[in-house]
């Protein structure tokens, strides 16, 4: 069964993990960020310097293995804290299409609804995937900017558009 849950530390063996799922992300030539695939040091170095006051982590797991992730970084200004940015929503490459990113959508919204956060925002690749599964999870277009990220794919610069869902 899936759980998802908030960490607030990480062991070896789940930092281990999630850096194997974000190297087969960058692999699989997801716009996550990275243009080469790191290695498995500092992949793991990335997701222990996630876990910070001003970033949530959750993470989906399987019989107690890590197969999906997203973090929720907190606005910090003074007028901006009804606010909250999602990121890194990953799930294991073999993993997806089983509703484990919509388990982590639903959980991270509950999280910033638990925080005083009423609006998300999120950006992805103008051309990925991930948009036709941002509008399912209710988010809306704000609108695209072009030329916003280099892909790891081709080293050309792509449009992002960017999300925003107001929470009840």
């Amino acid at each position: 069964m899936i759980v998802t849950r908030e960490v607030t530390e990480l062991t070896e063996r789940q930092a281990s993990e999630l850096a194997d799922i974000l190297i087969r992300i960058v692999l699989s030539g997801a716009s996550v960020g990275w243009m080469d695939t790191p290695d498995p040091v500092r992949a793991r170095m990335y997701w222990l310097s996630v876990v910070r006051p001003d970033n949530v982590l959750l993470i989906a797991e399987d019989e107690g293995r890590v197969v999906g992730t997203v973090q929720l970084e907190l606005a910090q200004k003074e007028n901006a804290r009804h606010r909250a940015e999602v990121n890194k929503v990953l799930v294991h490459p073999d993993r997806q299409a089983e509703g484990i990113g919509r388990m982590l959508m639903d959980a991270v919204e509950e999280s910033a609804r638990s925080r005083g956060r009423t609006l998300l925002h999120l950006d992805t690749d103008q051309s990925a995937e991930s948009n036709a599964f941002y509008l399912r999870c209710g988010y809306t277009p704000a609108g695209t900017i072009p030329n916003w990220a280099r892909s790891s794919k081709d080293g050309q610069f792509h449009g992002t558009t960017f999300y925003y869902k107001l929470l009840d």
